[in-house]
This record gives structure tokens, sequence and C-alpha cells, in this order.
């Protein structure tokens, strides 16, 4: 468009801020995620061999964190950083990027007689356990005999490599 003498002061204003909102906005969807946004993200975690442990379709809706709150797991939440809304990556987390390695002193033996008699206690099965703390932490069973049970105190995904697709849907401050 091109202005001249006889173009009126109130449209070249209107023309101008018209201009100024396109790049703003435009400015706003290639913004990056940095830490303290809260970003909403879509995701597909799987083990390196394809299967699928976790995924965003299988909750009510998207993921929404903060970033560098420590919300998500270190390597998820890096991953997020520098995106821009639409964008999709795929990363590989090691075990020290995801819930760490495995640590053998977080698994334990209970004597039998120490579990409620009203179940019995399967390999796989979950408790729910006290800690010192007066916490309550999840366990996983290991091994059942006739004496004792083992449980695992580990998260369930610790030790694993783990992948992601993630596709960044929105950003905010």
């Amino acid at each position: 468009m091109q202005f001249n003498k006889n173009t009126s002061w109130s449209f070249c204003l209107v023309a101008a801020l018209a201009l100024v909102a396109t790049q703003a906005s435009y400015a706003a969807d290639s913004a990056a995620a940095k830490k303290g946004d809260k970003v909403t993200v879509e995701y597909t975690g799987s083990f390196p061999d394809g299967a699928v442990f976790d995924s965003s379709e299988n909750h009510d809706a998207p993921l929404k964190f903060q970033v560098g709150s420590g919300q998500v797991i270190p390597g998820f939440e890096n991953a997020v950083v520098g995106m821009k809304k639409g964008e999709e990556k795929q990363i590989t987390l090691s075990p020290g990027d995801a819930y760490g390695d495995r640590n053998p002193k977080m698994t334990q033996q209970i004597p039998r007689a120490d579990l409620p008699k009203d179940r019995e206690p399967k390999v796989g099965m979950m408790l729910v356990v006290g800690a010192p703390d007066g916490s309550q932490k999840r366990a996983t069973i290991t091994e059942v005999t006739a004496q004792h049970i083992v449980i695992d105190l580990n998260h369930p995904l610790a030790g694993k490599t783990l992948k992601f697709k993630i596709k960044l849907i929105d950003i905010a401050s």
C-alpha cells in the first residue's frame, strides 16, 4: 500500500496498529519455551523396542507443567526448552535423564508373617508401604516364597532407556 498526502491520518494509524498487532502475534507464536513458562504437550513414551508405556492420549487432556519446576523427569523437561508452539520432536533418554538407575538398596525382604492375611501376595502386585519419615511409597512385589516376599521401591521405569515423541501445543508465561 502506498501512502500519499490524501491518505487520512486515522487510516494510517489503523494500518500501523494492525501491523504492530500482526508482528506481536507472530512473535508470540514463534516464541520458544523457556524456564518459568507453563506449557501444554502431547506425548507418547515408549521403550526402545517400540512398546508404549504411556501416552497423553490415555489421559483426559494433554500434559501441562511449568518448565523448570521439576514436575516431570529432567530429560523430558530439558527437551521442551527451546521448542516452539506446534513443534514436534523425538528424544531418547538414558536412565540418568529419566527415573534414574536402579538402586539395589531399594529392595527389601519382608517376612510373610508381617503381611496382612486377607490377600495373597503375587509377583507384580503393587503395595503402598510406610516410610520411616511418615511418607508413603509405592513398591512392587518381585518375589514370593513361603517365608517372605521381596519388594522393590525403585520407580518401575528406573534403569530403563525411554523414548518420547513430544508435540508442544501451547506456551504461557
